[in-house]
């Protein structure tokens, strides 16, 4: 590749690859573990977002904000969860245009529970790596993040 397209630093191509894959093989690790909790990853961070605000309710806007989902994603989300009387979508009582999510006492239940049942297959899929890598780790793709966050180009 590096002699058919020159311009292109191979360094760093590699690094995309690298990552990418990466990124399909933390996939294929949790699909399974998520299929068998019969909850989306997605519907999880948002059950694990609302438990660790002080008032277990946040507006799906901000949740849609710290998930990294589109507004309409955030509302299946949303709808998975209601479904399963994890949430109650309420109108905000200080703006009536707005709402609001809060996590019910199914939803801390199952949140709970399924945190257990995430645990093993998490200490599982990062094994490989300790307590120094771990840190390492993230400091590196915190710092890549910060770097692609600067360079995006505009939408």
């Amino acid at each position: 590749m590096a002699r058919a397209i020159p311009m292109v630093p191979m360094n760093l191509t590699t690094m995309v690859r690298v990552l990418r894959i990466a990124v399909i093989g933390m996939g294929q690790c949790f699909d399974r573990v998520f299929r068998d909790l019969e909850l989306s990853e997605h519907a999880f961070h948002v059950l694990c977002l609302l438990l660790a605000t002080e008032e277990g309710a946040a507006s799906p806007s901000d949740l849609t904000e710290l998930v990294g989902a589109t507004r309409t994603h955030m509302t299946r989300i949303l709808d998975e969860l209601e479904g399963c009387s994890f949430i109650r979508r309420e109108v905000d009582h200080r703006d009536g245009r707005r709402a609001i999510c809060s996590i019910t006492k199914q939803g801390r239940q199952a949140a709970h529970a399924f945190g257990e049942r995430l645990a093993g297959p998490l200490k599982e899929a990062f094994s490989g790596l300790d307590d120094n890598d771990l840190a390492q780790l993230e400091h590196l793709l915190r710092k890549a993040i910060r770097s692609f966050d600067k360079s995006a180009y505009p939408a």
